[in-house]
C-alpha cells in the first residue's frame, strides 16, 4: 500500500477482518454479569441495566473491543499501587471484580473517531464520562485515584489531571490518595515529584534525563475547589469531581468539562454518594441517568455505575440486599460495621436519614421530621418555686419581627440529673392581631397569640417588633421573683445587641455566650436534646408552644453526619423558635457542664 492510500485509509473507519475481542480470556464484565445472574453477587436494578449496556457493546459491529487496554491498567494498579490507609496500609491494591469491571468498561470499548489524530481518524474510548455512585467506604476514592495515576503513568506525554470538589479539603482526598500511591511505588517515586502546586514528572536528581518520565513531560496532577478562583482556561485530559451530591449547580463542573474538550480521549469522573441537597446538581444527573438506563435518552459516551438499593424496605428486611449499594461489602467494608449502623438507625431518626443516604444511596428529604409524637409527649409539670435560688443556663432565639422570640432557662437537678425548663415567648402586637385578618401573611400559622397571652405563655410587644428590653426583663424577673441566677446565657447573635447590653448591665458581660448557628455548634446539642426527650429526662412544664415548636422541627444533615434544625418540610408557618432556644441552652450547657454543676453545689 502506498503512503497515499494509507493516508486515505486513515481518514475513514477501517473495514478490517479481524477478531474484535483482542485478548485470550473472557471479559470481567461478562464474568460480573454471570455472577449476578447466578446469585453469587446481589446487584440492584441500576447496575443490571448499566452492565447490559456494556455487554450490548460487545455485540455491536460498529465498536471494537480491546481488552489489552483495560488489562494494562489493571496490571499497573495491582503491581505498582499500594493502599495507604489502615487497616490496608502498605498492601498491594488487589482489585475486586466490580472494580475490574469498571476499569474494563472505560478502557476496553472503542469507537471510531474520524477527528482523532489530527483528522487522520482512530479508535478511541467510547466511554469518556463516568459516573460512579456508590455507598461510602467502598473504595471509590482510592479506585479513581489509582485509575488516574495509571493514566498519568501509562498514558501519553503531557497528560494533565485535575481533581475538583466543593472545597480544597474534599478535593485533597483524591489528590492525597494519588500522591500516597505514587510515594509507595519506588519506580514512580523516582520518576515524579510533588510540590505545593501538584504532582509532576521529573526527578530533581536527574534534571538532564530526557523522555516521558523526565522534566520533558509537562503532565501534572492538581486540585481545585468550587470556591476557588481560576477555574477557566485549563487544558486537561482527566477530570475528577468528588462528592457532587453537595453541589447546587454545575459552576465547578462546566469549567472542568470544557477543559477536556481538546482531547481525543478525555476522561471525566463524577464520584459520589447520595446526599441531602434538594434539587441539586446530582438530582438532575440521576434523572438523566435513569432515562439513559431506561433507553429514553441517548448518551452513548456516559458510563453509569449506579450502586443503590431498589427500596428502603429491603434495607431493614434483608441484609443480603446491602451488597446492591455496597459492592465491596465483606472485603473493603465490614458487615459488622454496617449492621451496627443499621441497628442505630432503627431508633434514631437523624441517624436513619444519614445511613440511608450514605450507606445505601437512598435520597433523603433535607428537612424531614425530627421527633415523633411519643418522644415529644411529656405532660409532667412542676412549680417554679422548686427551683428557687438556683443557677440556670439561659438560651435565647431572638427575632424582631415575624418569628417568635423564645427565651429559656434550663435547670439541672443535682441528684437525679433531670432537667427542667422555664420559658417565655415574645411576639409583636401586629402579628398577634393578624389572625383577625384572613388575608394577612403575618400569621400564616393561624395561632391565637392573645389566648396564649392569657395563659401566661406569650408576652405581646407593642408595635411591629419584639422589644429587647422586655426579653431581657424576663431574665431579670427570674432573679427578682425567684432568686434564680444565670450562670451563662447562650444567644444566636441575631438582632440581639440591645439584649446583650441589658443582660451585661444586670448580670455582667461574662454571662453571655455566643452560639453559632451551624452544624458544628448545633449537632451535638440537638442529639442530646433528642435523647433527653426520649428518656423523659427533660421536663418543659407541658408548655403548649414548646410542644408545637418541637413537632414543627425538621433537620438537615451534612456530608459527615452532623445535623442542625430546620423547619419541617421547609414550611414557613412551622415555627421552631422554642426548639432553637432549647438547643442553644443545651449547647451552652455542654460547654460549661462541670463548672455549672460546681456552681449549683455551692448554691
Amino acid at each position: 500500500m502506498t503512503s497515499t492510500s494509507m493516508s486515505k485509509a486513515g481518514r475513514k473507519k477501517p473495514d478490517e477482518k479481524r477478531p474484535r475481542l483482542l485478548a485470550p480470556y473472557r471479559s470481567y464484565l461478562h464474568l460480573y454479569d454471570e455472577k449476578i445472574k447466578s446469585g453469587q453477587i446481589v446487584a440492584g436494578t441500576h447496575i443490571k441495566q448499566g452492565i447490559q449496556r456494556f455487554l450490548d457493546d460487545f455485540d455491536n459491529p460498529e465498536l471494537r473491543i480491546d481488552l489489552s487496554e483495560s488489562d494494562k491498567r489493571i496490571r499497573f494498579i495491582e503491581n505498582e499501587c499500594k493502599l495507604y490507609e489502615a487497616p490496608f496500609s502498605g498492601r498491594p491494591f488487589r482489585l475486586e471484580l466490580f472494580q475490574k469491571a469498571i476499569i474494563e468498561s472505560i478502557y476496553a470499548i472503542k469507537k471510531w473517531n474520524p477527528e482523532a489524530n489530527f483528522g487522520k481518524g482512530g479508535w478511541v474510548r467510547k466511554y469518556q464520562d463516568v459516573l460512579i455512585l456508590i455507598a461510602r467506604k467502598n473504595g471509590k476514592t482510592p479506585l479513581v485515584a489509582a485509575i488516574s495515576l495509571s493514566e498519568f503513568m501509562c498514558g501519553e506525554m503531557g497528560t494533565k489531571i485535575l481533581y475538583g470538589s466543593n472545597d480544597f479539603e474534599q478535593a485533597d482526598l483524591a489528590f492525597s490518595a494519588t500522591d500516597a500511591m505514587r510515594e509507595e511505588s519506588p519506580s514512580m517515586a523516582k520518576r515524579t515529584r510533588r510540590n505545593q502546586k501538584g504532582i509532576f514528572f521529573g526527578n530533581p536528581k536527574h534534571r538532564k534525563t530526557k523522555g516521558k518520565y523526565s522534566y520533558q513531560n509537562k503532565g501534572s496532577i492538581r486540585k481545585i475547589s468550587a470556591n476557588g478562583k481560576n477555574k477557566e482556561g485549563r487544558n486537561i485530559k482527566v477530570g475528577v469531581v468528588d462528592e457532587v451530591h453537595e453541589m447546587e449547580d454545575d459552576h465547578l463542573i462546566m469549567p472542568i468539562q470544557q477543559a477536556l474538550s481538546t482531547q481525543d480521549e478525555p476522561l471525566y469522573f463524577e464520584i459520589t454518594t447520595e446526599g441531602f441537597t434538594e434539587d441539586g446538581y446530582l438530582d438532575h444527573r440521576l434523572a438523566d441517568a435513569q432515562k439513559v438506563l431506561d433507553g429514553e435518552l441517548d448518551r452513548p459516551d456516559w458510563a453509569i455505575w449506579w450502586y443503590s438499593q431498589d427500596s428502603e424496605e429491603e434495607v431493614w428486611q434483608d441484609e443480603k440486599s446491602w451488597q446492591k449499594s455496597n459492592p465491596g461489602i465483606g472485603v473493603i467494608k465490614k458487615w459488622s460495621y454496617l449492621r451496627k449502623q443499621v441497628e442505630e438507625a432503627k431508633s434514631n431518626p437523624s441517624q436513619r436519614a444519614f445511613v440511608l443516604a450514605k450507606d445505601f444511596n437512598i435520597k433523603q428529604n433535607s428537612s424531614a421530621a425530627w421527633l415523633d409524637e411519643a418522644t415529644i409527649a411529656n405532660t409532667e409539670t412542676f412549680d417554679p418555686e422548686m427551683l428557687r435560688g438556683q443557677y440556670y443556663i439561659g438560651g435565647l432565639d431572638f427575632a424582631e419581627t415575624t418569628d417568635l422570640c423564645s427565651a429559656r432557662a434550663l435547670f439541672e437537678d443535682q441528684q437525679t440529673k433531670k432537667k427542667y425548663t422555664l420559658q417565655m415567648y415574645f411576639i409583636p402586637e401586629a402579628k398577634a392581631d393578624a389572625i383577625l385578618d384572613d388575608d394577612s401573611q403575618l400569621n400564616p400559622e393561624r395561632k391565637n397569640y392573645r389566648e396564649w397571652e392569657k395563659q401566661g405563655l406569650v408576652v405581646i410587644c407593642p408595635g411591629a417588633e419584639v422589644d429587647a428590653e422586655l426579653v431581657a426583663g424576663w431574665f431579670v424577673d427570674l432573679y427578682e421573683h425567684y432568686g434564680m441566677m444565670p450562670y451563662k446565657i447562650g444567644y444566636d447573635n441575631w438582632h440581639s445587641k440591645d439584649f446583650q447590653e441589658i443582660i451585661a448591665e444586670n448580670f455582667g458581660k461574662e454571662v453571655l455566650e455566643r452560639i453559632g448557628m451551624d452544624f458544628m455548634s448545633l449537632s451535638g446539642p440537638m442529639r442530646s436534646l433528642e435523647s433527653d426527650l426520649g428518656r423523659n429526662v427533660l421536663v418543659y412544664n407541658n408548655n403548649e408552644i414548646d410542644r408545637w415548636c418541637l413537632s414543627n422541627t425538621g433537620y438537615k444533615t451534612n456530608n459527615i453526619g452532623l445535623i442542625m434544625p430546620v423547619k419541617k418540610y421547609g414550611t414557613s408557618k412551622n415555627r421552631i423558635d422554642g426548639t432553637l432556644s432549647d438547643i442553644i441552652c443545651y449547647a451552652t450547657f455542654n460547654r460549661y457542664r462541670s463548672l455549672y454543676r460546681d456552681a449549683q453545689k455551692m448554691r
